[in-house]
C-alpha cells in the first residue's frame, strides 16, 4: 500500500519525489545537529546570579554548622534556621526549590554524622534527611520513609504537599514488598496516622484513598468522612471499584455505603447497595430509614430497579409495585402533547420512498404492522390499527402464530395499566381460536410487566388456563411467556411450582421446555437457584443426544435460562460451569459455556474473560481434508454448528459494556472481528454493537451497522437491521430513520429483510420517543438485570433469526418489555402531587477527582418538569427554592422546600408587595 502511494505521488508530482526526499534528509540532519548542540549546552552549569550565590553560601554555612555534631546548641540553631529556609522557599513546576537544590549535595555528609548526633537533635536531623531523600535518596531504598519514622510525626505542614505525596508512595512501596516477603507491616501505622489527617485537611481525598487502597485499609475512610469531603471521597472510591477484581470491588462499595449511612444519606447508600446487588443491605437501609419522605424516595428508587420487597405500609407497597407508573407516564405524554395515536404508515412514511405505496396485503406485512403499532403506541392505551376495524377482525388478517402476536400486542398498548388493560384482554380468553387465546395469556403478562398489585391477577388467570385438562401446547407457550415477563426478577415461588414440572417433563416438546427454562431464568435472575439449575442440567443429560432436541432452535434457551440464574455472580458459577462441560453434545456444551460465562461476568469489564472470549472468536474451524465424495445412499456430513462463536462475540460486549473505556475498546475490537472473523463471528458483531450502544445511536456505530445492513450474508444483514433498531430504540433519531427508509426501498422485494426493517422502525419510534430500553439508570451507576435479561433474550433469538423472529417465534420480541422504561424526570411534593419546577438538562461531565466544585453538566437548556432525560444527559435544579431528596435527578424525585432559599424569599417578598399594592388600591377606590 505504501509503495502504491509513493508511486502515485511520484506520478502526480512529475518526478519530484527524489528532490523532496533530499530536502527531507537535509532537514533531519539539521534537527539532529541542533539537538546535539542543545545537549552540549545543557551539560554546562548555568551561571548563578549574585542573589543565588549569596543564598548558596548561606545554606552551605548552615550545613557546615549542622555537620558539627560536637556543638549541639549550634547544631540545633542551624537546624531551626534551615527548616525555616525550606518552609519559606518556593519552587515552580519546572524548578526545584533553591534550599533543596543547594543543600542536596551534602545529603551523604549529613547521613554520615546522623549516628553521632546527640539525642536532642536527632529528630530534626532525621526530618531534614527525610526531606532531602525525596530527591537525593537511593532509588528503591525508601530513605524518605525510614528517616521520617525516626523524626517528628506532627510537622507535615512544614514540609509541604509534594513531600507528603512522596511519603505516601514510599509507604505503599514498602507495604507491598513486606507483604510479598511475609513480614509484619505494623511499623507503617504511625506514618499513615500522620499523613491521613494532613491529606483530608488539604482537600487531597484522592491521595488518601489511593494510600489506603495500597495498604488494604480502605475501611479507615469512614472515620475521616464528614459533610465537607464525603461527596468527593465517595465518588472517587466508587470509580475505583470499577477497576479492581472481586471481592475488592464490593468491599470498596461497602465502605462507601457505610460513609453514606454515617452521614444520614439513605438515598445514596441505597444506590450503592443496589450496585453491590446486596438485597439484605437494601432491605436494611430501607427498614432503618425513619424519615417518611426519605422512605418514599427510597421506594421509588427500589421500584425503578425492579426489586420487590414486602412492607406493611400500603402507600409504600403501591410505590414499590410501580402502580402509579402509567399515570406518571401519561402525564409526561400529555405535557409533551404526544397522546394522539400513530399508525404504522405514519412511521414508514412510504410516500417519501418510491415503489412502496401500493404494496399487496400480506400476512407478513400485517405481522410487521402489528409489532410497529405495539411498540409505537406502547403504554398509551389507545391505537388506530386495532380499534379502527376491531381487534378481532385484525387478528384474522394474520396467520396462526401471527394471530398470537397480534392478540399479545394489546398488552403492549395497555402497558403498565393493569386495570383497564386486563379488562380489554380478558375477553379474548374465551375466543374460539387457540392462537388468540394464547396471545391473550401473553398479553396479560405483558400488561403487568414490572407492576405488582395486591390481588395479583396475572398468576391466577394463567394458572387457571394452564391447569385445565388437554391444554394445547400453543396455549401453554403463551402462558409461560406471559408469566415469565410479568414476574421477571421477583423470585416468585408460585411460578417455580408451576413451570418447573414442565422443564422436568421428559415427554414435553422442546419448545415448551426451552420457554419454561427461559421464564424461570427471568423470574429468578441472579438468584443461583440450585433446584432450577439442576433441572436444566438434567434436561441436557437426558436429551443432549436426541436429534429432535439439538435441532430445535429453542433448545438454546435452556442455556440462556441457566445463564440468567447466575447473572453477575462471577466466580460463583464455576461449579455449575464444570457440570455444563460434562454434557455429551459438544455444540450445546460450547453454546451453554459461552452463555454462562458472559452472563456471570456481565458489565464487570473482567479483562481475563474478555481475552478468553476474544480467543474463541478468533478460532477458525479446521479445513476439511479433501475426501472422496460420499457413496450413493450415504449422507454428506452436515456443516458444523458455529453459533457458539456468535454468542462469544456479543458475550464479549456483554462483559465489557457499562464502562465507557471498556465499551470503546470493544467497539474497536468489533472492527477487527469484521475483517478477520468467521461468518458466525460477523453475524454476532452487529448484535455486539447494539448491546454496547443500546438506546444510544452513536454515529460511529450506526454508520458501521448501516454498511453491514447491505452485507452479502443475509443473516448478517438482518442482524444489522435489527441492531439499528435496538441502537436507536425510543430516540426518534432522524439519521437512523432516514437510513431505515432507504433500506425499506432497497429491500422492498425481499419480504424477510423488509420485515426486519419494519421492526427496526417500530423500535426507533418506541413510545413516540418517550421510552428507552437501556438497562442503565441512576446516572449509569446501576444496571437492571431484569432489563438486561429481556435484551439478551432478543439477541439470542437473532442468533438463528430464520427459525425464530422470521419463523414462528416472532413473539420473542415482546421480551423487550422487561427493559422498557420512560426517559423521564418528574418532580413531586411531599404529598405526592406533581410539582413543576425549573431544571437544567445538559450533557453530563465527569468531575471525579477534580478540585473545588466543578460544573456537573455542560451545554444545558432550561425546562420545566416533567422533562425527558436522554442518554448521557444529567439534570439539576435551576433554583435553590427546593431541595431534592435524591441527589440523582432521574425518574420520580421528591422535593422539599428549602428554608434558606434566596429565591423563595424573593418570591415571598414579591407576593407581599403585590398584596400591599392591591389593598392600597381597594382602599383608594372605597375613599373615592
Amino acid at each position: 500500500y505504501q509503495r502504491r502511494v509513493r508511486e502515485s505521488t511520484r506520478d502526480i508530482m512529475g518526478g519530484e519525489d527524489d528532490d523532496m526526499r533530499g530536502t527531507g534528509e537535509d532537514q533531519a540532519k539539521t534537527i539532529l545537529a541542533d539537538e546535539t548542540t542543545a545537549k552540549k549546552k545543557g551539560d554546562e552549569e548555568p551561571e548563578l546570579s549574585e542573589e543565588d550565590l549569596k543564598k548558596k553560601e548561606e545554606l552551605e554555612s548552615i550545613v557546615e554548622r549542622i555537620k558539627d555534631a560536637a556543638d549541639s546548641n549550634s547544631q540545633a540553631q542551624a537546624l531551626a534556621m534551615l527548616k525555616e529556609e525550606i518552609r519559606t522557599s518556593t519552587g515552580s513546576m519546572t524548578a526545584v526549590p533553591k534550599a533543596l537544590k543547594f543543600v542536596g549535595p551534602f545529603y551523604e555528609d549529613i547521613k554520615e554524622i546522623f549516628g553521632a548526633t546527640v539525642e536532642a537533635n536527632k529528630k530534626p536531623v532525621a526530618d531534614l534527611l527525610s526531606y532531602l531523600g525525596t530527591i537525593h535518596g537511593e532509588e528503591g531504598a525508601c530513605e524518605c520513609l525510614h528517616f521520617k519514622m525516626q523524626g517528628n510525626t506532627d510537622d507535615l505542614d512544614v514540609w509541604g504537599h509534594e513531600f507528603s505525596r512522596h511519603l505516601c508512595a514510599e509507604v505503599s512501596s514498602e507495604y507491598q514488598s513486606f507483604v510479598e516477603e511475609g513480614k509484619d507491616t505494623a511499623h507503617l501505622t504511625p506514618i499513615v496516622d500522620m499523613v491521613l489527617p494532613y491529606l483530608f485537611q488539604h482537600n487531597s481525598e484522592p491521595e488518601a484513598v489511593d494510600l489506603l487502597m495500597d495498604i488494604e485499609r480502605v475501611d479507615r475512610l469512614v472515620e475521616f468522612a464528614d459533610e465537607t469531603n464525603y461527596n468527593r471521597l465517595c465518588n472517587y472510591l466508587l470509580q475505583c471499584s470499577n477497576y479492581v477484581p472481586e471481592p475488592e470491588d464490593n468491599q470498596y462499595r461497602q465502605v462507601v455505603a457505610d460513609i453514606y449511612q454515617k452521614l444520614n444519606r439513605p438515598g445514596d447508600a441505597l444506590r450503592v447497595a443496589m450496585a453491590m446487588q446486596d438485597l439484605d443491605l437494601v432491605k436494611s437501609i430501607f427498614t432503618n430509614c425513619t424519615d417518611e419522605i426519605d422512605k418514599k424516595q427510597l421506594a421509588y428508587m427500589i421500584a425503578e430497579s425492579h426489586i420487590y420487597m414486602e412492607t406493611d405500609e400500603e402507600d409504600l407497597e403501591d410505590i414499590m409495585g410501580n402502580c402509579d407508573l402509567t399515570d406518571n407516564y401519561l402525564a409526561l405524554a400529555k405535557d409533551l402533547d404526544v397522546m394522539e395515536a400513530k399508525t404504522p404508515e405514519d412511521i414508514y412514511k412510504s410516500h417519501l420512498s418510491s415503489g412502496r405505496s401500493n404494496q399487496p396485503d400480506s400476512a407478513r406485512q400485517n405481522l410487521a404492522n402489528t409489532f410497529v403499532n405495539a411498540f409505537v403506541n406502547a403504554g398509551y392505551g389507545q391505537d388506530k390499527l386495532l380499534s379502527s376495524e376491531g381487534a378481532n377482525k385484525w387478528f384474522y388478517r394474520n396467520q396462526e402464530h401471527g394471530m398470537m402476536s397480534a392478540a399479545a400486542s394489546l398488552g403492549m398498548i395497555h402497558l403498565w395499566d393493569v386495570t383497564s388493560g386486563l379488562n380489554s384482554i380478558i375477553n379474548y380468553l374465551k375466543a374460539s381460536d387457540d392462537y388468540i387465546r394464547a396471545g391473550a395469556l401473553m398479553g396479560i403478562g405483558i400488561v403487568s410487566a414490572g407492576v405488582r398489585t395486591d390481588c395479583d391477577p396475572v398468576f391466577a388467570l394463567v394458572d387457571e388456563e394452564l391447569t385445565k385438562p388437554n391444554v394445547p401446547d400453543i396455549m401453554k407457550t403463551g402462558g409461560i411467556v406471559g408469566i415469565g415477563i410479568a414476574y421477571a426478577g421477583t423470585h416468585e415461588e408460585n411460578v417455580q411450582e408451576l413451570l418447573l414440572p414442565i422443564v422436568e417433563d421428559s415427554e414435553a416438546s422442546v419448545d415448551l421446555v426451552g420457554m419454561a427454562a427461559l421464564s424461570l431464568g427471568l423470574v429468578y435472575v441472579g438468584s443461583m437457584n440450585s433446584e432450577i439449575a439442576q433441572a436444566i442440567l438434567q434436561v441436557f443429560m437426558m436429551r443432549g443426544e436426541d436429534s429432535s432436541f439439538t435441532n430445535s432452535t429453542l433448545s438454546r434457551y435452556l442455556c440462556l435460562g441457566l445463564g440468567l440464574l447466575y447473572m453477575g455472580k462471577q466466580e460463583e458459577m464455576e461449579v455449575i460451569l464444570e457440570a455444563v462441560k460434562a454434557i455429551g453434545n459438544q455444540s450445546l456444551t460450547q453454546y451453554a459455556t459461552n452463555t454462562l460465562v458472559s452472563c456471570a461476568y456481565a458489565g464487570t469489564g473482567n479483562v481475563l474473560q474478555v481475552q478468553k472470549l476474544l480467543h474463541l472468536c478468533g478460532m477458525h474451524p479446521e479445513e476439511k481434508k479433501e475426501e472422496a465424495a460420499p457413496a450413493e445412499g450415504e449422507e454428506a456430513e452436515p456443516a458444523k454448528d458455529m453459533s457458539h462463536q456468535t454468542v462469544a462475540t456479543f458475550g464479549l460486549a456483554l462483559v465489557a459494556f457499562g464502562e465507557e473505556l471498556g465499551s470503546e475498546m470493544a467497539i474497536r475490537t468489533c472492527d477487527h472481528m469484521l475483517q478477520y472473523g468467521e461468518p458466525a463471528v460477523r453475524r454476532g458483531v452487529p448484535l455486539a454493537l447494539a448491546l454496547l450502544s443500546i438506546s444510544n445511536p452513536d454515529l460511529k456505530v450506526t454508520d458501521t451497522l448501516s454498511k453491514l445492513s447491505h452485507d452479502s450474508d443475509a443473516n448478517t444483514a438482518q442482524s444489522a437491521i435489527l441492531a439499528l433498531g435496538l441502537t436507536a430504540a425510543g430516540t426518534n433519531n432522524a439519521r437512523v430513520a432516514a437510513t431505515l427508509r432507504q433500506l425499506a426501498t432497497f429491500y422492498q422485494k425481499d419480504a424477510q429483510h423488509l420485515f426486519m426493517v419494519n421492526i427496526a422502525q417500530g423500535l426507533l419510534h418506541m413510545g413516540k420517543g418517550l421510552l428507552s430500553i437501556s438497562p442503565f439508570h441512576s446516572d449509569r451507576l446501576l444496571k437492571s438485570t431484569v432489563a438486561l435479561s429481556g435484551i439478551l433474550t432478543v439477541l439470542h433469538a437473532a442468533v438463528d433469526m430464520k427459525n425464530t423472529l422470521l419463523g414462528k417465534h416472532h413473539y420473542l420480541m415482546y421480551f423487550l418489555v422487561c427493559a422498557i422504561k420512560p426517559n423521564m424526570l418528574i418532580t413531586i411534593d411531599e404529598e405526592g402531587n406533581q410539582l413543576p419546577v425549573t431544571v437544567r438538562v445538559g450533557k453530563a461531565v465527569d468531575t471525579v477527582g477534580q478540585a473545588g466544585k466543578p460544573k456537573t453538566i455542560t451545554g444545558f437548556q432550561t425546562y420545566t418538569t416533567p422533562v425527558l432525560i436522554g442518554y448521557g444527559e444529567r439534570a439539576e435544579l435551576a433554583t435553590d427554592e427546593y431541595l431534592p431528596v435524591s441527589n440523582t435527578l432521574e425518574g420520580i424525585v421528591i422535593l422539599k422546600v428549602n428554608p434558606d432559599s434566596k429565591d423563595a424569599k424573593d418570591k415571598e417578598e414579591a407576593k407581599s408587595a403585590k398584596k400591599v399594592g392591591a389593598s392600597f388600591s381597594r382602599r383608594a377606590d372605597l375613599t373615592w
